[in-house]
């Protein structure tokens, strides 16, 4: 991706700090009310060079950070479930989700390039709530069978749920309406994706 040389982003600790943050308002209970999400046609591929403010919030900045490597990896793992999971209807949902969280990296890039943020992982070593590991990754390629569907079962949902409940905070205390609409959609898209998870065949068994 190319983009005009981007303003400093905020330190790794000073972003893991307000993630904390993000996480503590969201478990206080945060409205998911919001505006409506834009059309994909709306999003824009290619971003204008970042004005002195274009970073926003710490929040702001925070949030996208997280989430673009969040579902990076989550589609690591959609991809082996796509290929490996046992039930079909668990491989179908795994493909489904894989399209629409690779749709949501094409619009979370270029809010990345907006904010003249860097597109690297700034969380990379951090124990990050809903992140999927490259150790969870391992155990994934090791798995088998119905083990391998009880470990896809419970990682996936475990991204859904932490991802929706930061988003829920860029909702409540993020400034920049771009992201604030983003991550409206990203909730919207998580709710609709638990409730089918939670219906698939072992799901009850798996995540108890």
């Amino acid at each position: 991706m190319t983009r005009s040389t981007p303003s400093k982003p905020p330190a790794a600790p000073t972003l893991f700090a307000v993630l904390v943050l993000l996480a503590l308002t969201a478990s206080a209970g945060c409205s998911t009310a919001t505006e409506p999400a834009p059309r994909p046609s709306a999003v824009r591929n290619t971003a204008p060079a970042p004005s002195a403010s274009a970073s926003g919030t710490p929040t702001d900045a925070a949030w996208v950070q997280l989430m673009t490597p969040m579902n990076e990896k989550a589609v690591a793992l959609l991809t082996l479930a796509a290929d490996r999971a046992t039930e079909p209807r668990v491989r179908a949902f795994a493909t489904r989700l894989r399209g629409d969280q690779e749709a949501e990296l094409g619009r979370l890039r270029p809010l990345l390039a907006r904010m003249g943020l860097p597109d690297t992982d700034v969380h990379a070593g951090h124990a990050m709530p809903g992140m999927v590991t490259e150790s969870d990754l391992a155990a994934a390629k090791a798995a088998k069978g119905a083990a391998f569907d009880r470990l896809f079962l419970t990682r996936i949902r475990d991204h859904l749920r932490h991802s929706a409940q930061v988003s829920r905070s860029e909702i409540a205390a993020g400034t920049r309406a771009d992201a604030k609409r983003l991550a409206a959609a990203l909730v919207t898209a998580r709710e609709a994706a638990l409730t089918e998870l939670e219906a698939l065949p072992g799901a009850t068994r798996a995540l108890g």
